[in-house]
């Protein structure tokens, strides 16, 4: 029996034929607005205080004597930077960050890839309880009391080794928190094969999963050597007159009155401390970004 088509009642009008839906394009200041808006954001909240450091620093004494955001009338960054280096003893000073910093980063590095390791490839409950302890010193600030405390009773307050022992303690579990999640990303058939060739556990962790982590590692050098550099509160409790960094260097001359109202010298003393860490930064970035994204998106 065909079908008998009604025709449509009167006072209603045909429905419309239906055609493809999709998502709305957005119009172009959509499309353009927010990127602008984003960016915009970004240079206010980044460039404004960059362009205060740097113009402050290159500004004679008596135009740096109220910091603005005016250019200077005369670049004298050069003159600046040169006193700086000469009056405020920055070598003995970057000597003794380097003291402090290198074998810090170094120690965490190794001693917390190992134990993300463990970590990661034995999946019991009571190691799942040991991770969490780990990754809370993230969270938990440490106590300077009782640091202090406890490196007067075993001889090493105020000695660079009592420094390095406190980064390693406050800094593993951050290297614990990225280097697990990347261990797990990691084929186990590799570690396998190895151990079927008659490797140990150190050889297979040296030759096998250590240099693979060298994305995330990149990635834990830069966060912890950017933490240690600019350390000022607990170096200050910890080694404080007896080895110099370069923020306690610059807290000690600029309280002691070596700088006092001499802006442009704090503001250049600023922007040499920072060069380091910049130029690391711009030649490992594309390692940092890997590093972050490695253990979250694989």
């Amino acid at each position: 029996m065909s079908a008998v088509s009604l025709p449509p009642s009167p006072g209603r009008a045909p429905a419309a034929p239906a055609g493809p839906t999709g998502p709305r394009r957005p119009g172009p200041l959509a499309r353009f607005g927010q990127p602008v808006v984003a960016l915009g954001a970004v240079a206010l909240l980044l460039g404004v205080p960059f362009w205060l450091i740097l113009a402050t620093a290159s500004k004679p004494h008596a135009e740096a004597l109220d910091p603005d955001l005016s250019a200077p009338s005369r670049w004298q960054l050069g003159e600046n930077v040169a006193t700086v280096v000469q009056d405020g003893h920055m070598v003995s000073a970057f000597l003794g960050s380097l003291l402090v910093m290198v074998p810090s980063v170094l120690v965490v590095l190794v001693l917390g890839s190992m134990a993300s390791w463990v970590l990661a490839r034995r999946a019991t409950r009571p190691l799942a309880v040991v991770y969490a302890l780990c990754i809370s010193g993230i969270v938990l600030p440490p106590a300077v009391v009782t640091i202090v405390l406890l490196l007067r009773q075993l001889g090493l307050a105020g000695t660079a080794v009592g420094m390095i022992g406190v980064y390693c303690g406050m800094y593993l579990s951050t290297v614990i928190f990225f280097v697990t999640g990347f261990v797990r990303t990691i084929p186990t058939e590799l570690e396998e094969a190895a151990r079927v060739d008659g490797a140990g556990p150190v050889r297979v962790f040296f030759q096998i999963v250590f240099p693979l982590l060298r994305p995330v590692l990149a990635t834990a050098t830069i966060l912890i050597c950017l933490y240690i550099w600019n350390d000022v509160f607990y170096a200050l409790f910890v080694i404080g007159g007896r080895i110099d960094t370069l923020p306690l260097n610059l807290y000690q001359v600029a309280s002691s009155g070596l700088y006092l109202q001499n802006w442009e010298l704090i503001f250049a003393y600023i922007v040499v401390m920072s060069l380091p860490l910049l130029v690391v930064f711009a030649l490992a970035q594309r390692r940092i970004i890997s590093g972050v994204t490695g253990g979250a998106v694989k």
